[in-house]
């Protein structure tokens, strides 16, 4: 086991972080827009986009973590506590697959390919059904609330690890600059 994650699973963990966040907001910045309007095309192409990049990161970030592993959790932590942020970590998992995963069947379902900045083009296999569609876009929408959910769980949790108890659990995950920040006590 590793004492800290490594440079590119902290790169990867802060992108993937960033990449749901602003996937989140651009469904906000959908609704500004009526339907039909060409703004409104524009802001879905992006999701899409985005969302192809988050799968990518994903597959990434669970092939970095199944070659290097993970830092232990810390001795002082109780079982329960062990217990907890294995499930967490395994429930945020689960929600990176399957967001991407019910957002691409959506696409396909709406009649739509998956384009990915305009590089490449993914024709939908499947015959566009408005029933199915309304269904993963409830399903899409329900996981994407609990993954803020839960990374708002998880968030606390580092935090409440870093100010509370005072060990290197968010340290772990921090980059080396903010790491070298700290130790002057600023964070």
């Amino acid at each position: 086991m590793h004492p800290t994650y490594t440079s590119a699973q902290k790169a990867i963990h802060w992108a993937v972080f960033l990449l749901v966040i602003g996937l989140y907001g651009l469904t906000y910045v959908e609704e500004l827009f009526p339907r039909g309007d060409p703004g409104r095309a524009l802001v879905w192409w992006f999701h899409i986009s985005f969302g192809l990049l988050l799968v990518a990161l994903v597959v990434i970030r669970v092939g970095l973590r199944l070659i290097l592993g993970t830092p232990g959790l810390q001795t002082e932590m109780s079982e329960l506590e062990r217990w907890a942020a294995k499930i967490a970590h395994l429930l945020l998992y689960a929600l990176l697959v399957t967001i991407p995963a019910l957002g691409i069947l959506l696409t396909w379902y709406r009649g739509d390919a998956l384009s990915f900045f305009g590089l490449f083009t993914i024709p939908a296999p499947v015959s566009p059904d408005r029933d199915t569609a309304r269904f993963i876009r409830e399903l899409h929408s329900l996981c994407a609330n609990s993954i803020l959910i839960l990374a708002g769980v998880h968030a606390a949790a580092a935090l409440w690890h870093h100010f509370i108890r005072k060990d290197d659990v968010l340290k772990r995950m921090l980059p080396e600059s903010t790491l070298s920040w700290s130790k002057s006590g600023k964070v």
